[in-house]
């Protein structure tokens, strides 16, 4: 029986954290419901499978991406990149959910997705595999932002 690599149990914690905490920062209560929301809003019950799933992507394309990397710098830069996608990740959901601030979240999900722009294309010399795997983590949040966008723009102003 082989263990689990170092990397793969440091990318699994940090992603079972990064669930978790957003799990928590995110109530679903009376302020959520009266929101007005767009036409295409999913099911609450989506988010977690669909967290849980790009997550899993993202833990792995961390792995893949760090067995990948050449040298020393491009270890380096790929820790940088995910640890700045996940500070961005942690930040969202108290700003939209805890601070009821969907306006401030719509600003912050702008480098959130920059984040994940950044990792696609930080990855892409390194790893195209790992470098695809945070596509659908991409193109969540691209309409996750819409969504923000939206909620913003049919429930302003929020101060």
């Amino acid at each position: 029986m082989t263990l689990p690599s170092t990397p793969a149990i440091i990318a699994a914690a940090v992603a079972i954290f990064l669930g978790g905490f957003g799990g928590l920062m995110t109530p679903i209560g009376p302020w959520y419901h009266n929101l007005r929301k767009p036409a295409l809003q999913p099911p609450n019950w989506l988010f977690g499978p669909a967290w849980t799933i790009i997550l899993g992507l993202a833990a792995w394309s961390a792995v893949i991406a760090w067995n990948a990397a050449p040298d020393h710098a491009a270890r380096t830069s790929v820790v940088i990149l995910f640890v700045t996608n996940a500070v961005f990740h942690t930040a969202w959901s108290p700003l939209f959910f805890r601070m009821r601030r969907p306006d401030l979240a719509l600003i912050e999900v702008v480098f959130l997705w920059a984040s994940l722009v950044a990792l696609v294309v930080g990855l892409w010399p390194i790893s195209h595999f790992a470098s695809l795997l945070i596509v659908p983590y991409l193109l969540w949040v691209s309409f996750a932002s819409w969504l923000n966008s939206a909620i913003v723009r049919l429930n302003r102003p929020f101060a």
